[in-house]
Order: structure tokens, then sequence, then C-alpha cells
């Protein structure tokens, strides 16, 4: 089984910024990827960003290539989303995600619980 839990969640107004990580345990050998998706009610969840395990990877989704930025820290089993520029359409709850070998970056086996983030005008 693999657990991932997601932080860095809160309440930013538009233009600023926020990190969110997530960290692994568990059977993390059988995660070739991991990445990030959000949600909002009533909306179908939103691929944002995704980054290999090993190679460093990464895929991103136009909305947000230009603002957000992911990274990791294999020792720590550690995934990061770096948010910059945040608009009011960028409120939504975030999913870490974990991918098995062969996923592709819009399907993810593994999720967090979720993370808000709230930016506000």
């Amino acid at each position: 089984q693999v657990r991932l839990v997601e932080s860095g969640g809160g309440l930013v107004q538009a233009g600023g910024s926020l990190r969110l990580s997530c960290v692994a345990s568990g059977r993390t050998d059988s995660v070739a990827a991991m990445g990030w998706f959000r949600q909002v009610p009533g909306k179908e969840r939103e691929f944002v960003a995704a980054i290999s395990w090993t190679g460093a990877i990464t895929r991103s989704a136009d909305s947000v290539k230009v603002r957000f930025s992911i990274s990791r820290d294999n020792a720590k089993k550690l995934v990061y989303l770096q948010m910059n520029s945040l608009k009011l359409e960028d409120t939504a709850v975030y999913y870490c995600a974990g991918y098995t070998i062969g996923s592709n970056w819009s399907r993810a086996q593994y999720w967090g619980q979720g993370t808000q983030v709230t930016v506000s005008s």
C-alpha cells in the first residue's frame, strides 16, 4: 500500500505564492512518478503537474506551465508544487497523486486526501 499526505494549502491573495508538499510512505517502490491534481465542487478532477521518481521528467497543464513548478526530494520521499502568480481560478482542493509504471499523466493510482487552496481578490 502507498500512502500520500499533502500539506501547505491555505488562503492567499491573488498574485501571491504557495508551496504544497506531499510525502509518500508505504510501498513506494511501486511508484514511478508523483504529481498533483486539483478539483472544485461540481467539476472533474484536473491534472496539474507530475514528475518522475527518477530522472526528474516533468509534465504540467498548459494553464499553469508558466506559473507553477513541480520538484522532488527522493531521499525524503517528498514532492512539491510551487505555485506563483496565483489567480482566483486556482482555488481548488489540491490532491497529491502517485503513478505506477506505464500510467498516463492524467491517470493516477494513489491519492492523498487533499489540501485546500483558496485565492482571494
